[in-house]
């Protein structure tokens, strides 16, 4: 799966540390790897009649951001995307979806091969327990909807796992980001989270910049941003290559 470091390339971001100074360690490694990455964006809608759903403001930009950073690389890569208003990134098999249930089916059907997954999308976590055939008439009075889980997307997935998939997610929260995290981070079995904040008008959804708290297995941290979403998808692409590359060593 893994070239040689003879013949592995090295991005010309990757030899520069997150606070700008060289890294030997990162320096010695080889960095941008043939991998194939599996990368998830945008939100899910979860419809309660044929015309109105719940979902969530996120645009789709950093995960749209991490598919071009990947494909710079020289990564293979596969984008599943729910409802977003983005160009394709170039080079990238982009896969739409709506539903967090069509969102699951396709990353399954992706998985298998890939060696790196990245769930950027914002899923939604309850649907309603039941669609209406038609659209709903408003008749003055309230109504009440009744929800149930979305079934978790990357905790299934962990569970099927090849040893040598590198498995990142992200934890979009309001207040204490990183211990929801860190819970995350374990209870979903994965190898690195990337943690943002949400809250408030200077949140990351919708915007064009973030900041990132990267926090992985033994202590594992580094902070990247704030920045653009691409300048920091450019970075979180080399930590993940950093990360995955030392394992394979």
């Amino acid at each position: 799966m893994f070239p040689p470091p003879s013949s592995a390339k090295v991005s010309p971001w990757a030899v520069i540390g997150l606070n700008g100074h060289l890294s030997s360690v990162i320096c010695h490694l080889p960095l941008t790897l043939s991998l194939r990455c599996l990368i998830t964006a945008g939100p899910t809608r979860e419809f309660f009649d044929p015309v109105r759903f719940l979902s969530n403001p996120s645009t789709g930009k950093m995960g749209f951001a991490l598919a071009a950073a990947a494909k710079e690389a020289g990564w293979s890569v596969d984008l599943v995307a729910g409802p977003v208003s983005l160009p394709e990134p170039a080079g990238v098999m982009v896969y739409p979806v709506v539903t967090a249930a069509e969102m699951r089916r396709q990353t399954d059907a992706l998985f298998g091969p890939c060696d790196v997954l990245i769930m950027t999308a914002a899923v939604s976590d309850w649907r309603p327990k039941t669609t209406a055939a038609q659209k709903l008439k408003k008749d003055g009075q309230g109504m009440t909807v009744e929800l149930e889980p979305v079934p978790d997307i990357v905790s299934a997935l962990a569970e099927e796992r090849r040893a040598d998939q590198f498995l990142v997610g992200f934890a979009a929260e309001t207040e204490n980001i990183e211990a929801h995290a860190l819970d995350k981070l374990e209870r979903k079995g994965l190898d690195l989270i990337a943690a943002n904040s949400v809250a408030g008008p200077e949140g990351a959804f919708g915007s064009d910049e973030n900041k990132l708290i990267l926090l992985g297995r033994d202590g594992f941290r580094e902070v990247i941003g704030p920045a653009s979403k691409a300048a920091v998808a450019r970075q979180l692409i080399a930590v993940i290559a950093r990360l995955v590359a030392a394992r394979a060593a």
